[in-house]
């Protein structure tokens, strides 16, 4: 019987180490995903959420 709870007990413990790695290469690929960088232009809304700095020159009259 202790040897049939311990046998029980390492299967869990595989188990639970599997569906972590699994959760955690999961995860690792969404935040890749959602980091990774685009070639869609954002228009007037910059990628870090600031303000979009103005071209040089722009709008000034000389």
């Amino acid at each position: 019987m202790k040897k049939l709870l311990a046998l029980a007990v390492i299967a869990g413990g595989v188990l639970f180490v599997i569906k972590r790695n699994k959760d955690a290469k999961a995860e690792a690929d969404l935040w890749r995903e959602a980091t990774a960088p685009t070639d869609k232009p954002l228009g007037a809304v910059s990628a870090n959420g600031s303000a979009p700095a103005k071209a040089a020159g722009a709008g000034h009259n000389n």
